[in-house]
């Protein structure tokens, strides 16, 4: 895959939304610090927790509101000047959606940061995030098929079925990876960044430049905000950031012709660690909303990693992914998927089988009676 030709004309757009974006979240971020303070919406350390010291959240706040800002200054100006064409697919009822959704799922967010509301309740959010999405007829209308040639295509309530799974779990991907400072927001600018630069490649559609300014855009609020949350973190992205966005690259993802496999690869590893850790916990009988510290960076620090090394790894990891779906072509995202999957779960087994082994010789080392090592 290659760039279109006219990339070079629509750069400074995306320079300048990037670059707007990054000022203005590393701005407000700390204002939105002092605000979660003074209303006490902290993280406190837990036997679960990788922080040592209480941590405001919330920072979503600060990126969804430098998206939304610059995003819709940029639409206005758009609109005067037709610099950007819009895609001919892309309706505005459907690009209200995204806007609309961005919004709902901040607030949504930030109920749960001040109230810490039950998954039960968090999940409904999420679904009602989702509907509000189909109902503005942003919808997964085929898949490239793994099995055969062409795509799969998806109509009615197949289409709005795969849509909802697919807003909801990109929204807990980014939640059950969100577990140590700079890992999730450092994990979605890869994405959005990567969503970004293939929206201008002749594999989308003969290019897609309003999508990819877009999500320039929600790359340089990422950036911004990650000066402050990188370790040591001063800030957490709070549920409001989780939300926004997980709903956000969703969409966008979905707007993005051919990009929901590339966004499968590129977030291959919040997504496979998130699908791993519901089938460990249901296998064990548990809620899989049940938190533990069975996730990919838990098992990396436990390995010896320190904490920005871990984060460091998994960002190369995302990278090396984000490469590769440039590589990649058709069916090639998803077979890369499946592989890492394959993988992951094996290297997950391998580790967990590890600690069992080791558990079950301190126990009986442990024994009354006992020979010693």
């Amino acid at each position: 895959m290659r760039l279109i030709s006219s990339f070079g004309d629509f750069l400074p757009w995306i320079l300048v939304a990037f670059a707007a974006t990054a000022v203005l979240s590393l701005v407000l971020t700390p204002v939105v610090r002092r605000f979660a303070i003074r209303l006490d919406n902290i993280d406190r350390p837990d036997a679960r927790r990788v922080n040592d010291q209480p941590v405001p959240r919330g920072g979503g706040i600060a990126v969804a509101a430098s998206f939304l800002l610059v995003v819709v200054v940029a639409l206005v100006v758009n609109d005067m000047t037709d610099a950007v064409p819009v895609p001919a697919a892309l309706d505005p009822v459907e690009l209200a959606g995204l806007l609309a959704g961005a919004v709902v799922a901040t607030v949504l967010g930030v109920l749960d940061d001040t109230f810490q509301l039950r998954a039960r309740w968090q999940l409904l959010g999420q679904l009602v995030l989702a509907g509000l999405a189909v109902a503005a007829g942003i919808t997964v209308t085929f898949v490239a098929n793994p099995f055969g040639p062409g795509n799969i295509v998806l109509t009615g309530p197949y289409a709005a079925g795969f849509t909802v799974v697919w807003i909801v779990g990109m929204i807990n991907s980014i939640n059950f990876i969100d577990g140590l400072d700079g890992l999730s927001s450092g994990i979605a600018l890869i994405a959005a960044a990567t969503l970004g630069l293939i929206s201008f490649t002749t594999a989308a559609a003969g290019g897609q430049p309003l999508i990819g300014i877009l999500c320039f855009a929600l790359a340089g609020s990422l950036l911004g905000f990650l000066r402050w949350n990188f370790h040591p973190a001063s800030i957490f992205i709070g549920t409001s950031g989780v939300m926004f966005v997980g709903y956000t690259l969703a969409v966008l993802s979905i707007l993005g012709t051919a990009k929901v496999a590339v966004a499968l690869l590129v977030l291959g590893v919040p997504i496979i660690d998130t699908f791993w850790i519901i089938v460990r916990r249901l296998a064990t009988g548990h809620s899989p909303f049940t938190p533990d510290r069975g996730h990919i960076h838990h098992r990396l620090l436990d390995l010896g990693l320190s904490h920005s090394q871990t984060v460091l790894v998994i960002y190369a990891l995302c990278l090396l992914l984000a490469v590769l779906s440039f590589v990649l072509s058709g069916t090639g995202p998803v077979y890369a998927f499946m592989g890492l999957a394959l993988v992951f779960g094996l290297v997950l087994f391998l580790v967990t089988r590890a600690e069992t082994t080791d558990a079950l010789e301190a126990d009986t080392y442990d024994e009354p009676g006992s020979p010693p090592a």
